[in-house]
């Protein structure tokens, strides 16, 4: 009697896409040639020494902890960086038994040809496609890698630089995109919260009044990954609505200052009060506005959105 073939399950199925595209990746960016960029490096030498080139000092610790390496292979690599004097070591002041390491002058004239060689060869590829599908494209990886590993976006606030400006053509598409996408994956609304979303922002710039009401939209990067509305709800009460920011952007602080421009505009727009709301499961959200003084005035519970069991909570602060 012949086998039936066993289909994979979904796991095993998303497992088999997941190896595929290292496959093309690292293909794409040429991962598999014998050296890095044409460089006498593997991947992980090169890796090494971008880590010691964007700090001034760095343990060995310290290293293996942001690359994930196993002690004694860090340890070969960076006798062989020794060897050909691309580092320094100096002993710690504060731990003897740990030394300070750091790029030496040879290993930062090594490093400068690598670096724009790596920058060109992203350029290229981002080059070869039109401007919207370079920001799908790095929204992508961002959603990758805030999935894979969640504190990585606040592990380098440092390291990241975000503005906040005022809105332009396109922005108000994001914002209603954006609110569905994520309001889908991380609560589970339906499409009917997206409707909701893209009716207050047509109403928004339907009847827009530029001395009584702003948006914002945060960008970090060059990529849009956060939003805010202030609108006029009478002459003396603002409303602040659809605070978003993007999972790749969070723990940077975006958020704080999305909420304290609207509170600022507010106050310097003549309004007496501000008030907002909001969904009690929305933990991240309720954070900011109780620390920027917000105090709950109202509940209610409903159900909306493909969900049973929400409770809408009405926000309020006096300016």
């Amino acid at each position: 009697m012949a086998s039936v073939p066993i289909s994979p399950s979904g796991t095993e199925q998303r497992a088999l896409s997941m190896r595929r595209f290292n496959r093309f990746y690292t293909r794409q960016i040429g991962l598999l040639d014998k050296g890095l960029l044409n460089s006498p490096f593997s991947l992980t030498e090169a890796r090494t020494l971008y880590e010691l080139a964007h700090h001034e000092q760095s343990t060995a610790v310290e290293l293996c902890k942001e690359l994930g390496l196993d002690a004694g292979y860090l340890s070969r690599i960076l006798r062989k960086f020794e060897k050909k004097r691309l580092i320094e070591r100096k002993a710690s002041p504060k731990d003897a038994r740990q030394s300070l390491l750091s790029l030496a002058k040879k290993g930062r004239k090594v490093f400068q040809p690598l670096e724009a060689r790596s920058t060109e060869q992203a350029s290229a590829i981002m080059g070869k496609l039109p401007p919207a599908q370079q920001e799908d494209l790095v929204r992508a990886m961002q959603t990758i890698e805030s999935i894979l590993v969640p504190s990585s976006a606040g592990r380098k606030n440092t390291e990241r630089t975000y503005v906040l400006r005022p809105r332009k053509p396109g922005d108000m598409g994001w914002v209603v995109y954006r609110h569905g996408v994520l309001y889908s994956q991380e609560y589970r609304y339906d499409e009917r919260f997206e409707g909701l979303v893209a009716g207050i922002v047509a109403e928004f710039i339907e009847n827009y009044n530029p001395a009584r009401e702003r948006c914002w939209m945060a960008e970090n990067n060059g990529q849009i990954v956060g939003s805010v509305f202030l609108v006029e709800k009478s002459k003396t009460v603002a409303k602040l609505r659809l605070l978003l920011v993007e999972p790749s952007a969070r723990g940077m602080g975006i958020g704080k200052h999305l909420v304290a421009e609207c509170i600022r505009f507010a106050r310097e727009a003549g309004y007496k009060a501000m008030m907002l709301w909001t969904q009690s499961e929305l933990t991240a959200a309720r954070k900011i506005y109780q620390q920027a003084g917000f105090q709950l005035v109202a509940e209610e519970p409903h159900q909306s959105w493909g969900r049973k069991n929400l409770v809408a909570e009405t926000w309020r602060l006096k300016l």
